[in-house]
């Protein structure tokens, strides 16, 4: 009998995804929405200022929310963001698509255009090519459906790219929406929905409790009062400036510490406090090579101590992140990992459903500590317990 989850991830759009005018065009041919105003006009940015309104985004963003994602026209029924403060001021999420990209949105304070507010820094790495752009908040709204927060492209406003998020009242759950032009191409339109609910509230609590989350101060490195560095900011062909905050780098290998600072990003992989590493080496065993590899990080074991799933479906909703790993792959770096402990499960997938189900090989719990700022390699040899 199948169990309840179903973790599908980006990686098969990641993988489609091999150029560079691809990666921008992430909407598709999706009917635009009412978010825009003319194909590639910008709109002006005016900041909210935190300290009159907006600072509580920062206390409500932080979590583990657990829900479904639509992407595109790509339903996925279970996704999760682990939201946790790296910084008294900085909170940070990741989804890790597979080796061939990642995703990533943290909320951070700054001071832009002489306002103290709140920026997002959203972007990944796709086949070789790493992009990030900035957002700043521009609006924070009471609603009757609950509170609400957008915030655009920090240069081409509205126009170009925005996200919007809301915390309806008096519940525990988030809708994150976000919207794009293929920087110009056309009117903003819808490129994902998250709907979820914040379940494992004491990882992101205790996190805070670390660092002194939440304050009104500017990190190191974080502090936008001049704007952004012109020379580095990407140029689309047939502009004479940049009319998106982004920075876009291409290189025939997947190098996410090479193709960073070439970027010109102005905040890289290697600048983030707190975050860790954990690199996964596995041994197949009697696995086939081109068998699908399924990997999860939770904060609840999914097996027991024979290598059986777990009888507890709410194990299920404690995955942290759930990479599906490419034909053939047998190592894979798990990058921007929150310190704490973590439940490694690879699981076999044999009949291709990219769910947990029965006739899949996996093994024993194995958990594993990461320490701030600290690397693991480990070595998972043991699947062999088919369910």
């Amino acid at each position: 009998m199948k169990k309840m989850i179903t973790p599908l991830t980006i990686v098969a759009m990641a993988i489609q995804s091999c150029s560079v005018e691809n990666v921008r065009n992430i909407a598709g041919n999706v009917d635009p929405t009412n978010g825009g105003t003319n194909p590639g006009q910008t709109t002006e940015v005016i900041p909210v200022d935190i300290t009159e309104d907006g600072f509580d985004f920062m206390e409500k963003m932080q979590g583990h929310w657990v829900g479904n994602n639509l992407v595109i026209n790509q339903d996925y029924p279970f996704f999760a963001w682990d939201y946790r403060a790296i910084s008294p001021s900085h909170t940070f999420g990741i989804h890790e698509g597979g080796s061939a990209g990642n995703l990533f949105t943290s909320f951070f304070v700054t001071n832009y255009k002489g306002k103290r507010t709140i920026m997002a820094r959203n972007g990944g790495l796709l086949n070789g090519i790493y992009r990030t752009s900035y957002f700043v908040m521009d609006k924070v709204e009471n609603r009757e459906n609950g509170r609400y927060y957008r915030l655009v492209d920090a240069v081409g406003g509205d126009g170009i790219m925005y996200m919007e998020l809301r915390f309806p009242n008096a519940t525990d759950s988030l809708y994150f929406n976000s919207y794009t032009s293929g920087l110009g191409d056309r009117i903003p339109n819808r490129h994902m929905t998250f709907k979820g609910v914040k379940m494992h509230p004491e990882l992101a609590e205790q996190a805070a409790q670390v660092v002194g989350y939440p304050q009104n101060t500017v990190d190191e490195g974080l502090d936008f009062a001049n704007g952004f560095n012109q020379d580095y900011l990407f140029v689309k062909d047939g502009l004479g400036e940049a009319n998106s905050a982004t920075f876009l780098a291409v290189q025939e290998t997947n190098d996410l510490f090479e193709l960073a600072p070439l970027s010109g990003d102005p905040y890289i992989i290697t600048d983030h406090p707190q975050l860790g590493y954990v690199l996964v080496n596995i041994d197949r065993g009697d696995i086939p090579a081109d068998q699908p590899l399924q990997l999860y990080f939770s904060k609840d074991p999914l097996t027991d101590e024979y290598g059986f799933f777990s009888a507890d479906l709410q194990a299920y909703n404690s995955i942290l992140h759930f990479p599906v790993l490419t034909i053939g792959e047998n190592q894979f770096l798990m990058t921007y990992m929150h310190p704490g402990d973590y439940y490694v499960t690879v699981v076999a997938d044999m009949d291709g459903d990219l769910s947990i189900s029965e006739g899949d090989i996996t093994h024993p719990q194995r958990m594993i500590t990461l320490n701030p700022l600290g690397g693991i390699e480990i070595t998972i040899d043991n699947i062999n317990v088919e369910n």
